[in-house]
């Protein structure tokens, strides 16, 4: 038994059998690695099962209450109508509650507070606007003050302390006409005259008699000791020489 043992033949034995196994390791790592980073070195084959998923709509958003889409829609309509054109609301709600408004009734007047004394009403006791006013306590406004117009003196002759005589005119001269020219005026507190007005004259003398006695000077009329205003009339005689 002891002569068939051979050292060298056994450990020759032990060591390809070593090596036999770590080559059949590195193989069967090597194979699963090249499986591994085949389906990324070929993307193109890979199975296209999330690419091809079918689409689905989304869950459509729970209903708001009643409530809220009034508010919505009222708040979507103003922002519409302020903008610079009209923008389409994001949702359009199924059921739209219609907003009602009360009106409150008109306010009760009192009719003896509104000064209603007489008149006709209807049948239930209301007074009019008409009656208002006429049973009213009507304030009248002041009568207005009286005019008082100054006096008018034909006696002022005696107060004329400047006197210039017409001069006849040379149209009037040669037609030989002649006449009467009364004058109305008033004589101001200075004395002076004022709103001088032709009455009756013909009308080729007047403009000589009011050129004159527009110039005449009185002493001013002098009434409780103050001067006052007086109204005057003048006649002015214009008589041809030899007529």
């Amino acid at each position: 038994m002891f002569a068939d043992f051979s050292p060298d033949s056994d450990w020759s034995g032990h060591s390809r059998r070593g090596w036999t196994t770590l080559i059949s390791f590195a193989l069967q790592a090597l194979a699963v690695g090249c499986l591994l980073l085949l389906p990324l070195l070929y993307t193109e084959g890979l199975p296209r099962l999330a690419l091809l998923a079918p689409l689905l709509a989304p869950a459509p958003p729970p209903a708001a209450p009643p409530e809220q889409t009034r508010h919505n829609v009222s708040s979507a309509v103003q922002s519409n109508l302020m903008g610079s054109r009209l923008v389409a609301p994001p949702e359009i709600p199924h059921d739209v509650s219609m907003l009602t408004e009360t009106v409150p009734p008109p306010p009760m007047i009192d009719p003896s507070a509104t000064g209603v004394r007489h008149g006709i009403g209807d049948a239930q006791g209301h007074g009019t606007v008409l009656d208002s006013v006429l049973g009213s306590d009507l304030v009248l406004p002041p009568p207005p003050p009286a005019v008082h117009h100054p006096p008018i003196s034909h006696m002022m002759e005696g107060n004329l302390i400047y006197r210039v005589q017409p001069l006849y005119p040379p149209l009037a001269r040669q037609a030989r006409i002649q006449g009467q020219v009364v004058l109305r005026a008033m004589i101001s507190r200075e004395g002076t005259i004022e709103n001088l007005q032709v009455l009756s004259g013909h009308p080729m003398l007047a403009p000589a008699a009011v050129d004159a006695v527009r110039q005449w000077r009185y002493r001013p009329y002098v009434l409780n000791g103050e001067p006052v205003e007086v109204e005057t009339q003048v006649t002015v005689n214009f008589v041809l020489a030899g007529g």
